[in-house]
């Protein structure tokens, strides 16, 4: 619905990965754009409080570990203790340069940002600190925050959630993690390998329950592998501060008491000052905004993507809703995005990563499947590097051979997992398993776990 009476086409609200996708892909097809920003810098949560800064501290964290535990460092006898600062001094660099960055593709496309809480006063009007825009549309992209339970005194200075824990100061000799979802264990994984004795508290009988069943099983060996304690299906009673550390009281009756504590369980929309009242639209309990498969809210005009929306809450999913929704808004076809095929990507110690269907759901859905491995330990490369933790999983059709699932642990699981991705989406007969089987890689490469893994499914077909 383009209408030149107001005073823009498109009015996006936040500017993180889901903001900029809409916005940048409306300025492709010609349309006036502008947006929100509620902080002072654009980039929202992803660049400020969430997968940069932490993605940044984690590879210095490890980094750092893995020099400090080489053994020629060792045999040298050098000792020391990097500090919080110091780990997390290039993090603002990273940071500066994304802001940087992301506010010339702006620029580049006389996209206007207005710094202010945007807030609806009709289906085409908004106000940014009390001056009012038009717009003949709107995407609402204004993201989350830590979910903020009553009762827990978040002012107390050893109780954090996952923003305020990118500002600790001191490096704590024991944590406990409350919620075991992608941040939890991401948080779990990376204070284990600074060293601190680590509570990884999940109020659900197994860790992220929408990865496959080997790669749980395979995560939660690792961890604790590593000395972290697990404690599955628990609540929480009471977070009492005190002056020398956290009690957490579990209403099965436990007590666990550490220097700090890391709140990580659930995320809030950031809608309660959204106006949305005023447009007769309703948040959900967790502040998030209802959606249908093109991401228009109940009025056609106003779309909504990114965390916001809730699941799958990734940097790269939002990306690809934003501009999904503004092709929608100027008629074009959107089957080219595939929004159904958006990899998982959790940074733990080591990495996971995966695309497609799990063997729980085509058990579920009947489906004749085939798996095949390839574990990290037998590739040379991983020998060489180091990094024999992990395995690389695919799952395909026992009789037209087509790739199903990707599933991947291990050293740059990330990165590794595009390759599989790459074929599962062409077209057949090319997205089959025979493509890995009579493809030559480069050896020693990760990549040739392709080749070892649909070698090892084909075979157990005969």
């Amino acid at each position: 619905m383009i209408d030149k009476k107001y005073d823009f086409d498109l009015f996006v609200i936040g500017s993180g990965p889901g903001g900029e996708g809409a916005a940048m892909q409306a300025t492709k097809g010609d349309l006036r754009v502008a947006v929100a920003e509620s902080y002072s810098q654009i980039g929202g949560s992803c660049t400020h409080r969430g997968t940069i800064p932490s993605k940044a501290l984690r590879y210095t964290i490890s980094n750092t570990v893995r020099f400090l535990t080489n053994p020629m460092i060792q045999a040298m006898g050098l000792h020391f203790s990097p500090t919080m600062d110091q780990l997390r001094k290039g993090s603002q660099t990273i940071i500066n340069r994304q802001v940087s960055m992301r506010q010339s593709f702006y620029e580049r496309n006389n996209v206007p940002v207005f710094t202010g809480i945007a807030k609806f006063v009709d289906d085409h009007t908004v106000t940014v600190d009390e001056q009012t825009y038009t717009s003949g549309n709107f995407v609402i992209a204004s993201g989350t925050r830590p979910f903020r339970p009553n009762g827990v005194d978040f002012n107390h200075p050893r109780i954090f959630d996952s923003d305020s824990i990118l500002d600790l100061k001191e490096k704590p000799s024991a944590i406990t993690v409350y919620g075991a979802g992608v941040i939890g264990t991401e948080y779990a994984s990376m204070f284990r390998d600074l060293g601190c004795k680590v509570n990884l508290v999940n109020t659900r009988d197994k860790l992220l329950e929408f990865l496959d069943d080997e790669i749980i099983d395979a995560l939660s060996y690792h961890l604790r592998d590593q000395g972290v304690v697990i404690r599955h299906n628990e609540e929480m009673e009471q977070i009492e501060g005190v002056d020398d550390g956290v009690v957490l009281t579990l209403k099965s009756g436990k007590k666990l008491k550490t220097d700090i504590l890391l709140w990580a369980n659930g995320r809030s929309g950031n809608t309660e000052s959204l106006g949305l009242e005023n447009i007769g639209l309703e948040a959900n309990a967790r502040g998030n905004v209802i959606v249908d498969e093109h991401f228009q809210t109940a009025k056609p005009n106003i779309y909504a993507v990114g965390d916001v929306i809730g699941y799958p809450s990734l940097a790269s999913a939002a990306y690809t809703q934003g501009r999904a929704a503004s092709m929608h808004l100027l008629g074009q076809q959107t089957e080219n995005i595939r929004k159904n095929d958006i990899p998982t990507g959790i940074y733990t110690s080591p990495e996971i990563s995966s695309v497609g269907k799990t063997e729980r759901e085509l058990t579920a859905a009947k489906v004749p499947y085939e798996v095949g491995q390839s574990q990290f330990r037998s590739l040379a490369r991983a020998q060489i590097t180091g990094s024999t933790v992990g395995m690389l999983k695919l799952l395909f059709h026992r009789e037209t051979l087509e790739i199903l699932g990707v599933h991947c642990f291990g050293a740059n699981a990330s990165e590794i997992v595009h390759i599989g991705q790459a074929i599962m989406v062409q077209p057949k007969p090319q997205n089959t398993l025979k493509y890995f089987i009579e493809t030559t890689f480069n050896y020693p490469t990760m990549a040739e776990a392709y080749r070892v893994a649909a070698l090892n499914g084909y075979n157990r077909l005969f």
